[in-house]
Order: structure tokens, then sequence, then C-alpha cells
């Protein structure tokens, strides 16, 4: 349990501080949401965090269903709680839930729409728009612009205070640090470093809100070049194989024109020549739907806009 403590209080200050980039420099935000999209160390790291908080859960029910054991099916006869213990310590589970309800949300609102759109290998659609999913900041409008958002967030941050705050000095006298000189000190420590981090965080929900409300993040200049660049790379992504086939008709069909072949075997020509034709249509058509979502991503901030914005990408050559 405290093990397991340990390293998810270390996610957490990392989570704070990668979200802080958010703030100073969006568009560095994303690229480090690309950097740690559906990339094989990313991925290992995420199912790693995953199993962290799946024992943490599991070892917290065990250590209360013991506690509980303990006690029989006496309950203490003075209800009354102690100066000495925190209130947070006798509702710790409780805590936890809160924590996984708010974790949950948490998820929905961002890992499933971002780095599991990229293993599935297709873009999370909001109002009828593609979004790239390595746009951190396009998800902090989606998600902040929603009133929702903040009131849940601030609610689990809450939670997760207490809960941290506990568990911070907890996990060290649990691996044997429960000294009279060292215990004062991890409580002073860990309520410091968990204000700091949950202030930080709250700190980051209402620059987050106030930005969602004014669409910053959809018409910052900077961050829709970054978007439009996003879903020229997917698109290339996605093609690629069409792409490498049509080359490879190409090349198939220079080496009929410079064996003379076409002219004995012109039948393997037209062939080569039909499935040319019907994989060009397939990347027109393709190439045809990106320019229309990046139009429209171009314009969520500004849904009435009546003036299409010209698409930076130009038809791969290959398809000319």
């Amino acid at each position: 349990m405290a093990l397991t403590g340990i390293c998810l209080v270390l996610f957490v200050t990392f989570h704070v501080l990668m979200n802080a980039v958010a703030i100073v420099w969006p568009v560095a935000y994303n690229k480090v949401c690309l950097f740690l999209g559906a990339n094989w160390y990313a991925l290992i790291a995420s199912a790693g965090l995953g199993l962290l908080v799946v024992l943490h859960i599991i070892y917290a029910l065990v250590l209360t269903i013991q506690n509980r054991k303990a006690r029989g099916n006496d309950r203490y006869s003075v209800s009354a709680r102690p100066k000495s213990v925190e209130w947070s310590s006798q509702n710790m589970l409780v805590l936890g839930i809160v924590v996984i309800a708010f974790l949950g949300v948490h998820l929905v609102q961002f890992w499933a729409r971002m780095q599991a759109q990229e293993v599935l290998g297709s873009l999370y659609v909001h109002d009828g728009v593609e979004l790239p999913a390595a746009a951190g900041t396009l998800f902090l409008q989606v998600a902040f612009e929603q009133w929702y958002t903040p009131v849940i967030y601030i609610i689990g941050f809450v939670a997760l205070w207490f809960h941290l705050n506990h568990g911070f000095w907890s996990m060290w006298q649990s691996i044997g640090w429960n000294n009279d000189n060292w215990m004062p000190r991890l409580k002073c420590i860990g309520s410091c470093w968990v204000s700091f981090v949950i202030g930080l965080f709250v700190l980051q929900v209402a620059v987050f809100t106030i930005r969602a409300n004014q669409k910053y993040y959809y018409n910052n200049e900077a961050l829709q070049a970054q978007y439009a660049e996003m879903a020229e790379e997917h698109f290339n992504h996605a093609t690629e194989p069409i792409q490498n086939e049509l080359k490879k008709i190409q090349q198939e069909a220079q080496a009929l024109q410079n064996s003379g072949e076409m002219f004995t075997n012109p039948e393997k020509m037209q062939a080569l020549e039909e499935r040319f034709g019907q994989l060009r249509e397939e990347l027109q058509s393709e190439y045809m739907q990106f320019t229309k979502n990046l139009e429209k991503l171009n314009n969520l901030g500004n849904p009435n806009a009546a003036a299409a914005q010209e698409a930076p990408a130009a038809v791969p050559a290959v398809a000319q």
C-alpha cells in the first residue's frame, strides 16, 4: 500500500508539472502530448500506472476488511474521535472512492479521447469534427467549456488533498519512519508538498476554464497551425498504404515500358492502369474529407464563419 502510494504521489507531481506547460506554453504542451501518445514507452508507462492504481485499490480494500474483522461485531463504545486521529485517517476509503470517481471522469475526458483513439487508429469526433489525438489543448477546450467540469475537478481535488495529505506521511510510517523526530517533519513536508500540488491543480482548472470560455484553444493562431500540421500527419499516416501501392504500380508500369512488355502483354498494363485509377480516386476522396475536416477544425471557434480557409496541405503528388 505504501510503495504503490509513493509511486502515485510521484505521478501526480509529474502530472501537475506537465499541465503547467499548458498554461505557459500551450504549443509545447501539445508536443508533450504527442511524445506521450501511442508510443511503446508511453503505452508501457500507462499500463504500469494502471497496474499501480489497481494494486493500490486492492490493498486498500484488503486493509479495510482486515481492520473491520479485527474489531469483530462490537463497535467502539466511545464514538468520539480522539484529537490525535485525523478525520482523513478515518475516511481514507471514502476519500479514495471519490478520487477514483474523479479519475474515471478524467480518463473519459482525456485518455479515452486521446491515447486510446491513437491505439485504435481513429480520431475523436466533436461537433462533427475529427480532432487530432495529440492536440491536448483542444481536449482542454472541449472539457472545460462545460460548466460541470470545473465543479467535478474541484471536488475531486479537495478529496485528493485530504487523501494525499494523510497518505504522504502515513506511507513513510508504514515503511518504518515513525520515530518522534521524523514524523512531525514528514507531516510538515507532506502538507506543504500536497498543498502546492493541489493548489497548482486548482489554478490550472481556473485558467483552463477561463480560456475555454474565451475559445482561446480554438482561435489561437499558433495552435491552429499546429492542429493543421497534426491533422496532415494523421492523413499521411492513414493513407500511407494507398500511396505506397500507387508508387508500386507506377514502378511496375515503368518496368513494363522499359522491357517492352506493355506491347506483348497489354492486359497486364490495363489491369495496372485500372487499379491505379481506383486507388487515385480513393486517395482523392480521402483528401477531400481531410480538407473539409480541416476547414471545420479551423472554424470551431467561429462556427458561423462564411469564408472557408485554404487548407495548407497539397494533394499528394502521386495522386495528381
